[in-house]
């Protein structure tokens, strides 16, 4: 059975970049998702690392210096390790949360939001035995890259998981995932000049005569690393919500994955009523 993702013609869905977080309330925590889902996020994303003994848990890979900083990186631990290490908040103080598990996630999420599960890349096989065993196929929104280990894997484990790869500045991969036994959806499209192909007008219409999507992000988890050509949560917040989120709005994109799903949702309603 393949899945879909409903999507409103009008208002993209919101997807929540490793749930809401803050003050005291550290991020990939099931207190980030709860936040999250009452802020009014359509979609968690969240994030996957694996221990040395081979148990799933919601974290970024590599942040463990900043979250952690238990002087180990989850994959040099234990599970029962990762169970004990307190995530610091954000002034680098110990909270009582733990990481949790990706079970443990997932679980919490059943038939509430659409799931992304980031870095799905670096274990197609064993996320999507997670996956399944937590019951949670329907809601469930999986990326990788291009690269050809990657789309096999896929082909072979998760051929009717929602599939959407990241793709920088120019469509060249649509017409052969159509034809390759994958669920795909559409792209998360990365560009850092408005001139980019993948997010011309004509090109976002034409995905959506195919009936594909269309995920943007208004997140910065990097200055350096520019993903939106400058139409994010920072310059929305900070000097002009028309720069970023209600341009990314006018293209009509499906998804925006944004760090204040509340603000973004707050902004669009207010558009609306304006109309």
């Amino acid at each position: 059975m393949k899945y879909q993702l409903k999507t409103n013609n009008k208002t993209p869905l919101l997807a929540a970049h490793r749930g809401v977080c803050g003050a005291n309330i550290p991020c990939n925590t099931l207190a980030a998702y709860e936040i999250a889902l009452r802020q009014g996020a359509d979609v968690i994303e969240l994030d996957v690392s694996k221990s040395k003994d081979g148990e799933l848990f919601a974290f970024h890979p590599g942040m463990e210096p900043v979250y952690l900083k238990c002087g180990k990186m989850i994959s040099e631990m234990t599970a029962a390790e990762v169970r004990e290490v307190p995530i610091l908040n954000q002034d680098e103080v110990p909270t009582h949360y733990r990481v949790p598990t990706l079970f443990e996630a997932l679980s919490f999420l059943k038939d509430r939001a659409y799931i992304n599960v980031d870095k799905f890349w670096t274990d197609v096989e064993g996320i999507t035995a997670c996956i399944r065993r937590a019951g949670v196929e329907k809601q469930v929104i999986v990326k990788t890259y291009l690269d050809e280990d990657s789309l096999c894997n896929v082909e072979k484990f998760a051929p009717d998981l929602m599939f959407m790869p990241m793709v920088w500045h120019k469509d060249e991969s649509s017409e052969m995932l159509l034809k390759r036994n994958i669920h795909f959806i559409g792209n998360e499209v990365l560009f850092d000049k408005d001139t980019d192909e993948i997010i011309s007008d004509e090109y976002i219409a034409e995905m959506h005569r195919k009936g594909l999507l269309i995920w943007v992000n208004a997140i910065v988890y990097n200055e350096n690393d520019v993903i939106s050509a400058g139409h994010t949560d920072d310059i929305s917040l900070t000097d002009d919500p028309e720069k970023g989120w209600g341009w990314l709005l006018d293209k009509k994109v499906d998804i925006i994955q944004t760090d204040w799903p509340l603000m973004v949702g707050q902004y669009i309603g207010d558009r609306h009523r304006n109309e």
